[in-house]
């Protein structure tokens, strides 16, 4: 049976392009945060346009949580603080004190934290697609991820994925299912300042490798 559109699609032009292309080369990890809250109603919009994301059997695993309780906030500083010192311990020695000098969270200074979660026991989606790579369900995830940092960017809102932490502590600490599968951890709040090149890069720990170095033809 012939399908047919039920409206006209929309147009992309050269100019929506190229606003596209500055939107990514602008969206920054955010470590450094102003006080002032998200205005009312920011952060479920930016969620409404994350759970826009494709995912694998349409099975919308994504999970957000909202923390705003003190003492759990507290718990996830402490679990950071622990794992970035294990962090800097275990790091070579030759990039020890680089480390220790990054900042790699925002955590006392952002208004907004947010845990993302794939639901690995979810029924919804009757398995589609997730039998040969069961991982589809947290990539599919971390689309959503993609999908809210650059809807944040648009709204000039900062957003930070803290990494160095303990999945299961996490799950603890937000009082969550053990089935949910701890995907990202997030500040969000008005930057401090704008630049458009990674703060990494910045401080001369990586440097951006040229997309051609990336590309294999086979």
């Amino acid at each position: 049976m012939q399908r047919t559109a039920t409206s006209a699609p929309p147009v992309f032009d050269s100019d929506f392009r190229a606003r596209l292309r500055e939107l990514l080369i602008w969206r920054r990890d955010v470590r450094r945060f102003r006080s002032e809250p998200l205005e009312d109603g920011a952060l479920e919009r930016l969620i409404e346009l994350a759970c826009l994301a494709p995912s694998v059997g349409l099975s919308q695993p994504w999970r957000f949580v909202v923390v705003d309780a003190p003492t759990r906030r507290a718990a996830i500083v402490e679990n950071f603080t622990r794992c970035n010192r294990e962090a800097l311990e275990a790091c070579d020695p030759d990039r020890a004190a680089r480390y220790a000098g990054l900042k790699l969270a925002g955590l006392k200074e952002a208004p907004c934290h947010l845990a993302i979660f794939a639901d690995e026991a979810t029924s919804v989606g009757h398995g589609l697609g997730r039998l040969t790579m069961p991982e589809m369900l947290r990539y599919s995830v971390v689309t959503a991820v993609c999908n809210l940092w650059l809807a944040a960017r648009a709204e000039g809102i900062g957003m930070g994925w803290i990494s160095i932490l303990d999945p299961a502590q996490v799950n603890v600490a937000l009082d969550v299912a053990a089935e949910w599968r701890l995907i990202g951890y997030f500040c969000l709040g008005y930057p401090e300042y704008e630049d458009h090149t990674p703060e990494l890069e910045r401080e001369g720990w990586e440097a951006r490798r040229p997309v051609r170095d990336l590309i294999l033809r086979r």
